[in-house]
């Protein structure tokens, strides 16, 4: 096989989706939380995720200047609403049950205990990636 044709899509590897507890709070009939379903977001989805929650500031004393600012905690809401498969934070039912509207609403009602939420968000973000640098993902892959 030539060194081009390895980059070919046929050869990239698939990333799978993986389950998790989240929450005491939702429990199966035997008292274990129940496993939420993640899958991988592209790079896409993510620099759209990252633009939605970019705004401008003026910058102080220079008229007509503005710096972008990202609202990190409804980026990191966007992203894990993003990533949850199941239990699916788009469906309208599951939605009217707590009361909100938007996935990511339903995500801090559904996950309302501050430490659980911080435990998901980090779990959420090594899953996509966010944890390891590029030099340990080469040095993993060589092993």
């Amino acid at each position: 096989m030539s060194q081009f044709a390895k980059f070919m899509k046929a050869n990239k590897i698939v990333k799978e989706n993986t389950k998790h507890p989240v929450t005491r709070s939702l429990c199966d009939e035997n008292g274990r939380p129940l496993d939420w379903e993640f899958k991988h977001i592209t790079s896409k989805e993510n620099e759209e995720i990252r633009e939605d929650c970019t705004f401008e500031v003026p910058v102080t004393g220079k008229p007509n200047m503005y710096r972008q600012k990202l609202k990190s905690s409804l980026y990191v809401q966007k992203m894990i609403a993003a990533s949850v498969v199941c239990p699916d934070l788009f469906d309208a039912e599951l939605q009217d049950s707590y009361g909100v509207t938007k996935p990511e609403d339903l995500l801090m009602a559904m996950v309302d205990d501050p430490g659980e939420y911080n435990d998901l968000a980090s779990f959420v973000q090594k899953f996509q990636g966010f944890d390891v640098s590029f030099e340990e993902k080469v040095d993993e892959a060589k092993n």
